[in-house]
């Protein structure tokens, strides 16, 4: 029997939701036989490994866990690991970096610029998104519809950055998608349906307040394989192996947009990752046993 370790807690803002997706991942692994090892970090360093551990889950959201801090430590270690290497990481936690590599590679994103600290105008017109460039779970996110909650929307993204940089986008209307990608392949595309055109953290994680489709319409299927095309894409680009999800804005037109790329993605009961999955036939402890079997180093 392997014996996994789970890490997951940390210190980021993602801590309570990486501690619900690391619960569902150790009783999944178990239902698939492994001896897994749940290990909460209580600090942005790799500690309280049991012997013998022969591969590590990474269920440790934003932070130390996804901007190549844990997945450095564990290559030194020797310790093979779940999702995208330490390189991949560092890119894609920086959602400005990010972008610049997607744009290189020819992948739709949305117009932006990057306000420097004490830089508080953007060029843009309304509506924007004002995010943090190095943050995930929509912390410090907002949509400015008018420049009234402009200052508010600039305060909020730069509490969470500590360079205090902001990246705002041109809002994208229309639908929101994502892919996941699962060892180079894609998954089924999950539309997400909330009750405002806004998906931020209470809708993300507040069970029952967002509803889940599988975009199915004979209209649909040429938009869903561009998406997933793009997304292998993405993937690719900067990247990434093992497991990540590729989130998507849709226009009413047609024309899909490449919001980021998550690396650690959520393995909670609401998390989209599991969903697709389960849409493609695999079930949730199949999933966490594909991935620790896929796991590696550096």
């Amino acid at each position: 029997m392997k014996r996994v370790a789970v890490i997951m807690g940390g210190t980021s803002n993602e801590r309570e939701v990486s501690l619900r997706s690391g619960a569902a991942v150790v009783e999944g692994l178990e239902a698939a036989g492994y001896d897994a090892r749940p290990v909460v970090l209580e600090r942005d360093q790799l500690e309280g490994l049991p012997e013998g551990i022969q591969a590590v889950f990474i269920a440790l959201h934003g932070g130390y866990g996804e901007n190549g801090g844990v997945q450095a430590d564990l290559d030194r270690l020797g310790l093979p690991y779940t999702g995208p290497g330490a390189a991949a990481s560092r890119i894609t936690i920086d959602k400005i970096a990010t972008k610049r590599v997607l744009e290189r590679a020819g992948v739709p994103t949305a117009p932006y610029e990057v306000l420097p600290r004490g830089v508080s105008e953007t060029t843009l017109s309304l509506p924007v998104v004002v995010k943090p460039p190095r943050d995930g779970s929509s912390v410090g996110i907002t949509k400015v519809n008018v420049a009234d909650e402009w200052p508010a929307a600039l305060a909020a993204a730069r509490e969470v950055d500590a360079q205090g940089e902001v990246l705002v986008e041109t809002y994208i209307p229309g639908r929101e998608w994502t892919v996941g990608v699962l060892d180079g392949e894609a998954l089924p595309v999950v539309e997400i349906q909330t009750p405002h055109d806004w998906y931020g953290f209470q809708e993300k994680y507040t069970a029952g307040v967002t509803r889940y489709a599988f975009p199915q319409a004979e209209e649909d299927r040429p938009l869903v394989a561009s998406c997933q095309v793009l997304a292998l894409v993405a993937f690719k680009a900067v990247g990434c192996r093992g497991v990540s999800r590729v989130d998507f804005r849709v226009t009413p037109d047609g024309k899909p947009y490449v919001l980021e790329i998550n690396t650690v993605p959520g393995f909670t009961s609401t998390s989209l990752l599991p969903k697709a999955a389960a849409q493609a036939g695999i079930s949730f402890s199949a999933l966490c046993a594909r991935l620790v079997e896929s796991a590696a180093c550096g």
